[in-house]
């Protein structure tokens, strides 16, 4: 088993909140961390028809079997559960429930309801660059780990890329979608996220998306928070201070894994992504990945934004630092170019903000210059 970094801040909150939460898409390796994290509780799958069905006819009589708590795997398939739960947690301090799940909103609509103050809710993405490293797994070049992806499962059974990611959007689509919301036409529906795949990294135009689909726009914008939901994909957000400049206002549209984009795109080897033309969007993709990783792995959730004005002026990555933003580009290429700090000169003058830009490339050399710092893909922990 590869540690995941997030086990010793799961670890930590056990001993102040009575019921941990933990969310993150399919396979992302929940169950095996909270296994790892707490051996000592009993473990039970609601995915198992047969003690769902307990759960849902008898959830006090469910609950009385675990009278010290108990790791309860996709527990939104029981939402009567946590009434209980909450019951059970204000009675006895010394219980501890661990709760996890795939599909977000459903998830959370019963925390926020039920156990809001109750539950520290954590988030496990899949493994980060950190964690294959440290589990052995290292990557000369790039496009190799943007087409292998990095869900657990292709780590620990050595499955091929290309085997396991359609297997995971079938069953994607069979299980998660349905529970969420009954679409009638599937094809229709995996049609919609190939198309998803064909805008990684670009502004999201809804009206556009939803005919070449087929669809109405307002089917587009339900079936897109489906995705999100589902950790499938995510919006990046502009940000929204314009600095006496009209800015887009659209959102960026990325996938939660890049293997996952690849598959969808139809991308079947590394040496396809060197060519295809989405490359720098999936390399882009890649890297804001890890910064989001890199927070939810200590428990934190930071807003991270881009920017982009009307004339095409743009930087990829906002990350918050106390009351500043350091601006970060993300370039594919993997040969030093001067040109590479442009705009963040750019965005510096305009926004008065001083602090020290970065630029991540396809290269292996990390250097500091006079324009900013220039951080090869492999040492992202440079970028503060």
């Amino acid at each position: 088993m590869i540690p995941r970094l997030l086990a010793p801040k799961m670890q930590s909150l056990a001993g102040k909140f009575p019921v941990i939460t933990l969310t993150g898409p399919r396979q992302s390796g929940k169950t095996t961390l909270v296994k790892a994290v707490f051996p000592e509780l009993p473990y039970v799958s609601l995915e198992e028809p047969d003690i769902r069905q307990f759960a849902l006819t008898d959830p006090r009589g469910f609950l009385s079997n675990y009278p010290h708590g108990a790791i309860l795997d996709e527990v939104q398939r029981a939402p009567d559960l946590f009434s209980y739960i909450q019951a059970i947690v204000d009675s006895n301090r010394e219980t501890l429930f661990v709760l996890t799940g795939s599909a977000n909103f459903l998830l959370m609509e019963q925390i926020s309801q039920t156990l809001a103050g109750r539950s520290a809710v954590l988030h496990l993405l899949p493994f980060s660059m950190p964690e294959l490293l440290q589990g052995g797994f290292v990557f000369a070049q790039y496009e190799q780990l943007l087409f292998t992806g990095q869900y657990p499962r292709i780590y620990d059974r050595g499955i091929a890329p290309t085997d396991f990611y359609p297997a995971y959007i079938q069953t994607y689509v069979e299980r998660d979608v349905r529970q969420i919301q009954n679409i009638a036409d599937l094809n229709t529906f995996i049609l919609f996220v190939q198309l998803c795949a064909g805008r990684t990294g670009q502004l999201l135009n809804y009206t556009n998306l939803a005919n070449d689909t087929g669809i109405s726009p307002n089917t587009a914008k339900a079936w897109l928070s489906i995705l999100e939901a589902s950790y499938i994909v995510y919006r990046l957000y502009p940000y929204h201070k314009n600095f006496k400049k009209r800015l887009v206002k659209a959102p960026k549209l990325y996938f939660y894994d890049t293997g996952l984009a690849c598959s969808l795109l139809g991308i079947r080897s590394a040496e396809q992504v060197n060519v295809h033309f989405l490359k720098g969007a999936l390399f882009e993709n890649l890297i804001i990945n890890e910064f989001i990783k890199r927070d939810l792995n200590q428990g934190v959730r930071r807003q991270l934004w881009f920017w982009r004005d009307s004339q095409g002026k743009e930087i990829d990555c906002l990350l918050p630092s106390g009351d500043k933003l350091v601006p970060v580009e993300i370039k594919a290429g993997k040969t030093i170019s001067g040109s590479y700090f442009s705009n963040i000169n750019y965005w510096q003058q305009l926004s008065g903000q001083k602090n020290p830009g970065y630029v991540v490339y396809g290269g292996d050399a990390s250097l500091q210059t006079s324009n900013g710092n220039l951080v090869s893909w492999q040492e992202l922990d440079m970028v503060r």
